[in-house]
């Protein structure tokens, strides 16, 4: 069934934890470690980590860690510049790298959080789909896979600023979708429900105990679940374009039935 990925070269971001690494191991795992996986993060020991877990298990698996800031804009276009040949060998990018923080409402919202939301989810994606949707174009082949979320479609309080980059994620899908209808560059979104990472530590600034209610209200998905789906959705023949796929936990259907606000 993913006879198709073996061979290729997937660049995925924010993969030291959560849906990155999990996405790093499963795309390991359904080729055999017949694949080149670059993962790009800040936390450079936990992708070393990462590095390590997939390379004692498939010791075939060709594996390039880079420490990057997506938030900084500056960095990215000197990662670019410096990896032109590795950019050129790409077939698949997974822009999955963002986080929340906070839950204060608007007029509340710290400056702080509102630049690092809107840097890290958006700006970066862009910047760095930008640099390598050129060679994409140029090459007439790759897959550009965005991670967003439902809750750019189904916006909660608290929620103002996540929520907006999730939403701008989606509009900037579609418009490059429109864009590259003519070429064989797929642009694949996938939306996530509740889904059990550290997502919910890091918007609780590390309190275990609000984090740990977020997930108690049903069973979320884990982030092996939503690999799966971005793995499945790459491994298409090359006519079909799975354009959004949504992930839900069975008993959400709405992200109030989240109660975000815990």
């Amino acid at each position: 069934m993913f006879e198709s990925l073996k061979g290729k070269t997937v660049l995925i971001t924010g993969a030291s934890s959560g849906i990155g690494e999990a996405t790093a191991k499963t795309y390991a795992e359904v080729t055999n470690g017949e694949i080149s996986l670059i993962l790009l993060a800040r936390r450079f020991d936990k992708l070393k980590e990462v590095q390590k877990y997939i390379k004692t298990k498939l010791p075939n698996t060709k594996i390039v860690v880079q420490s990057i800031d997506l938030s900084q804009t500056d960095l990215i276009l000197q990662w670019g510049d410096s990896n032109q040949e590795l950019i050129n060998k790409l077939d698949i990018l997974v822009n999955n790298a963002g986080f929340a923080h906070g839950l204060k409402n608007i007029g509340d919202i710290p400056h702080s959080d509102v630049t690092n939301m809107i840097n890290t989810n958006l700006t970066g994606l862009i910047t760095l789909t930008q640099i390598v949707v050129k060679s994409f174009k140029f090459r007439n082949t790759g897959d550009v896979v965005n991670i967003s979320s439902i809750s750019g479609k189904d916006p909660y309080i608290g929620g103002a600023i996540y929520c907006l980059t999730k939403t701008a994620i989606s509009t900037f899908s579609d418009v490059l979708r429109k864009e590259f209808k003519d070429t064989n560059v797929r642009i694949i979104e996938i939306l996530p429900g509740l889904v059990q990472t550290e997502f919910a530590s890091v918007r609780h600034d590390g309190d275990s105990l609000k984090a740990e209610k977020v997930y108690q209200i049903y069973e979320p998905l884990s982030s092996k679940d939503i690999a799966e789906g971005i793995i499945w959705s790459t491994s298409r023949p090359p006519n079909v374009q799975v354009a959004e796929l949504m992930l839900l936990p069975t008993h959400q259907a709405s992200m109030r039935d989240a109660d975000m606000q815990r």
